[in-house]
């Protein structure tokens, strides 16, 4: 497992456990240093996870606001708390964090709700996820990707 793809997980996990306890936000990089030391104590890279979390919180009721926006037949308390915090982490690295290609937050949050979620997980994610990359595209405010040029045959 990547040391990013890690980080996610247990950035997933904190926000599981934050979310499940009634969204107490006094504490939840606390809760981010306590999973660190049961789930991963020699973890080097825990920057990047208290980065996310830090995002997510920073700018939940915008994340939150863009998940009701493309799962609407889904009220937020009603997607499954996994899923939920899954697409506000996928949701705040599409859309706040310019240093992670799209293509990137997407598969990892899909591939977090695999591996945590129910057995539709990664649908619904990659559903919710692909709708506001392809909105984000259209608008201009994730760049197309250039084709790479093709190279004549010769013969």
């Amino acid at each position: 497992m990547s040391n990013r793809h890690l980080a996610r997980t247990i950035a997933m996990q904190t926000l599981y456990e934050w979310d499940f306890n009634g969204r107490k936000t006094d504490d939840v990089l606390g809760l981010l240093h306590e999973n660190f030391k049961q789930f991963a104590p020699d973890f080097s890279d825990q920057g990047f996870s208290e980065g996310l979390i830090r995002g997510v919180m920073e700018h939940q009721a915008e994340i939150d606001a863009t998940i009701t926006k493309y799962a609407p037949e889904w009220p937020l308390e009603q997607i499954t708390i996994v899923d939920r915090n899954v697409l506000r982490l996928g949701v705040y690295e599409l859309t706040f964090a310019p240093d992670v290609p799209p293509k990137v937050a997407i598969n990892e949050a899909i591939e977090v709700a695999k591996g945590f979620g129910g057995e539709s997980s990664g649908k619904f994610v990659n559903g919710v996820l692909g709708a506001i990359f392809r909105d984000l595209q259209a608008s201009g405010k994730i760049a197309m990707p250039t084709p790479a040029p093709s190279t004549p045959v010769t013969e």
